[in-house]
This record gives structure tokens, sequence and C-alpha cells, in this order.
């Protein structure tokens, strides 16, 4: 494979070149022509707007690489990112490009503080590291930050919306004053601006047009699921699908591995893919499915990007993401070149509000239908044994058997010996009664939410400062906050579904006394 000429003329070195070609990119995505040569040519800080999955990770890892390569030794840039996967997947990411070039480690909480010490003590050029787990190293004296030159802040946005602010300041101070800072965000909220603001100096700012998956083709349905049906409601949907090759997401590493075992235990093909999974297992699963060796991968949001397969037929949210933009990002994953693709959501009681909100922010249409029955499985698995059954016959793939099947039609009907080998070959498998009954629940279609807030009259709050309160956080209009119920301690407040997702979303990481400062508000017994 020839280097892409594209790559060349944006200024990276030979060894940049050669890693580039051993990964096999084609071509520079958008960000990456804008950011690399300014990084590489130019000393001012960096602003760049870009949505995931479009190759962040190189537009600023190459140029750190070439930058960094040849430096004396000492901790010359750090990448600062809101999770440990992504911690991970950046830092797998840089190695790769590098290749052996500079020395990279990965932070993050929920790993061996000391194996990371030891790693940090050998001597590092590259740290990779979540808020928390940085600071930690800081303030045990093992991160010396004295001779840094760059600082990435990746995913800003999400780490603010995680409240990381104060963290992220913390480690700021603990960096030299001249050093370049580059932040990549998806979006660009007042926090952002003000940080930036604050701690960055005339930096340039790009902005690349936000990914707009085709979702034409995509079918988007969801189901009305009980949190504990979800499984048998996604293996009903594999079976009811003939030719099944898709994409399952859920929202932690937890829920990965654990969907993940008992489809294995059930005898689905499937793999699962998060964080904690080494770069060389993720590149053997990644292959397995691409050759549709395995076709169910389930995915975090984080451990997804980069997968790039065009034939899906399915993509499913085992659980809805955590905004409207992810959501597009992951169903535009199917109905792609030209091919009719389904994207399917189930819906728990607790996040019927968050779809509706999801329907109204990103301007589609998603149709709610009932999930197939037993009896429809049953029907599909029947058929499916009777084409595999006639393909023998076809073949003549049969002749092993026929002194067996002499024997058992000595004794019995043709009928009754066939019936007795599928009941033999398939258990329960054609047996409606042995199928988990999948219970139904209505939704509450009124169209508002009552909320809790943590303030009431102690705190000096009145229905109309309550109103004011809720309004200086999210624009939202004073006629839709209603019914507001001011306590000694606490208040209610009643909004519309999808105001109640942003108000929700806007006081994520407030708290009082130690609780969430707004939260939906319990039902009546």
């Amino acid at each position: 494979m020839e280097i892409n000429n594209e790559f060349r003329q944006l200024g990276l070195s030979e060894k940049a070149l050669l890693a580039i070609k051993k990964k096999g990119f084609e071509q520079p995505s958008p960000i990456q022509k804008i950011t690399i040569p300014v990084l590489l040519n130019e000393s001012c800080d960096i602003i760049a707007q870009a949505q995931t999955g479009t190759g962040k990770t190189a537009a600023f890892g190459l140029p750190i690489i070439d930058l960094l390569d040849g430096q004396p030794k000492g901790i010359k840039a750090l990448v600062l990112v809101p999770t440990r996967e992504l911690a991970l997947q950046v830092c797998d990411e840089m190695l790769s490009l590098a290749d052996k070039r500079i020395i990279i480690t990965a932070v993050y909480g929920g790993q061996s503080i000391s194996e990371q010490q030891r790693r940090i003590k050998k001597g590092v050029d590259v740290v990779v590291g979540t808020p928390g787990r940085i600071l930690d190293l800081i303030n045990r004296g093992d991160l010396d930050f004295s001779q840094l030159l760059i600082f990435v802040l990746d995913e800003a946005d999400e780490m603010l919306n995680m409240g990381f602010i104060e963290d992220i300041e913390e480690i700021i101070r603990h960096t030299p004053k001249e050093k370049r800072v580059l932040l990549f965000s998806a979006t660009m909220p007042d926090r952002i601006v003000k940080l930036a603001k604050n701690y960055m100096k005339e930096p340039k700012r790009f902005e690349v047009d936000k990914a707009k998956p085709t979702t034409g083709l995509t079918d988007q349905i969801y189901f009305e699921v009980r949190e504990g049906d979800k499984f048998d409601a996604l293996t009903r949907i594999i079976d009811i699908e003939p030719e099944f090759y898709g994409l399952v997401f859920c929202r932690t590493r937890n829920d990965v591995d654990v969907v993940t075992g008992k489809l294995i235990e059930r005898g689905y093909a499937a793999e699962g893919l998060h964080g904690e999974i080494s770069q060389a297992q993720r590149e053997k699963t990644l292959i397995r499915f691409r050759k549709k060796q395995i076709n169910i991968l389930i995915a975090t949001d984080v451990a997804a990007r980069g997968i790039d397969i065009v034939d899906l037929t399915h993509v499913i949210n085992y659980s809805l993401p955590q905004d409207p933009e992810s959501y597009i990002h992951r169903i535009g994953r199917t109905g792609r070149a030209g091919k009719q693709g389904t994207a399917i959501t189930f819906v728990s009681t607790e996040e019927y509000r968050k779809l509706n909100y999801f329907q109204k922010a990103t301007k589609v249409n998603i149709r709610k239908e009932l999930l197939p029955t037993a009896e429809d499985i049953v029907a599909v698995k029947r058929e499916k044994i009777k084409e595999e059954l006639f393909e023998i016959i076809n073949q003549g793939n049969y002749m092993d058997y026929l002194g067996m099947a002499d024997d058992l039609i000595e004794t019995n009907s043709p009928e009754v010996a066939l019936a007795a080998l599928l009941k033999l070959a398939f258990k329960s498998q054609l047996d409606v009664s042995s199928y988990t009954e999948i219970r139904t629940f209505r939704v509450d279609t009124k169209g508002t939410t009552r909320l809790f807030i943590g303030l009431g009259k102690k705190d000096g709050m009145t229905p109309r400062k309550i109103s004011e309160f809720i309004r200086k956080e999210v624009k939202i209009p004073d006629r839709n906050i209603d019914d507001i119920l001011v306590r000694d301690d606490f208040s209610f407040i009643t909004v519309p579904f999808t105001n109640a997702e942003k108000i929700l979303t806007a006081f994520s990481n407030r708290t009082q006394d130690g609780k969430p400062l707004v939260t939906k508000a319990k039902p009546k017994k």
C-alpha cells in the first residue's frame, strides 16, 4: 500500500508516514488535515471542535510523537481524558503510531497505582490519564510536569459534564506556564469557553463539520422492555432475524461482560469489546467480526470508536446513550452503502423520558413496535430447520446415516422417528412454553415529569426563586415550570419531558449535602 500523498503534504516525518502505512490509514480526516500542520509548524494553542470517531487521537498524537522524538527523557506531554476506557484507547492508539519512538503510558483508577508508579519511575515521555488518578499521582509526588511542553484536554466537554473542572484546574496549576494547550471537544458550551479564556493564550479555533450519519436507510424502532427483560428481548431480536449481523451497545464495561457471557452460554457467536480489553485482543475480535466468524459484537461507546463495517444489519441500543448526538452516531453504523439497516432501542420505564427527548432533539421518528412473541420465534426456527434439512438432502450429505435411519423406522413410523430426532436435536428450542415471558408496561404519556430539588424555604427559596434558579442554568420558558411546591428543606416542580432531560443533564454534577441537587421525583405510593 502506497502512502497517500495527502498525509505527506501535512509535514509528517518519514517514521510517522511509515506508521500510518502500517495502520492502513487511506487518507487524513478533516480534523487531521487542519490540526497536524499547525501543531508541527506553529507554537499556538488550539481549540478543535470535532465529534468522536473523527480521528482526533491521530490528529494530536502524530504531531506530538514527531515533536518529542529525540527529546531528552522526561514527561513532555500530558493527555487528559474523562474515562479509563478512553485513556486505554488513546494510549494504545498513540503506541501504535509511535512504533517505539517514545514511551507512552496510561494511568487511571481501577488499576494498581503501584504498577503505574513503577512505569512512571522508569521514565515516560507521554502520560495519558483520567483527572482523578493524575491528581492522585501528583499529590504522591510521582508526576513531575516541570518539562511539560504539551497539555491535551481530550473530550473536554465530557470531562466538565462529569464534574472534573476543579481537578482539571488543579492539574493545570502543577504544569509550567509556558506550554501549549490543545483542547478537543465535541461541543462548545460556555464552561469550555471560560476554561479556554482562563488557561489558553490566543488559541486558534477550528471546527470540523459535524458528522451527520445518513439515517434514511435505517429503520428506527423502539421496544418498551423492563430492565430485567432486556436480555431475553435481545435474544428474540437475534432469533427472529436469520441473517443478523449486528453491534449491541451497552452503557458499562460490566454490562458488556454480562451480556456477552450470557449470549455465549446460550450458544450465540458473540464477543465483547471495552476499555479493559487489550489492543491485541481487540484486533483479533474485530478480524473475527469482519470475517463474520462471529455475528454479534457487544461494546461500549468508547470501545466501538473506529469500528467501520459497512454491511451491519442491526444496531441495538441495549441501553440509551448519554446524549442525542451519541444516538445518531450509533445508529449511523447501519443502513450504509445503499443497504437497509435496522436500529433498535430497548427502553425501560426510567429511560422513556430520555427517548422522547432524543426524538425531539434529533428530529427523527423512532417507531414503537411489539417484541416478537415466542410463537414468532418458534415459527422462524422451524423454517430455518426445514431449509437446512432440504439443503442436506439436495447435497446428498446423509449417506452415512441411512443405516441408522433404517434401524429407527423398523420399529417406528418415519413420522415418529423424525419427530423424536428433532426433539433430541433441538430440545426445547421449538417448545413455546420454554420461552421466558416478557412483561409489558405502560408509560406515562402525559408528557410531563415531576422533579425534586434539594432546596427549600430554609435556603430562601420561593416559587419565583425556584423558577429563576432553574432558568439560570437551563434556558426554558418560565411558563414551562409548573405546579411549584416549596417545603422547608426541598421543593418540587413539574416540567415537560424534554425540559426535564435538559434540567437533569445541567444539574447532573450538582449536589446538596452529598445528595443530587435535582432528581426525578419518586412516585407517590
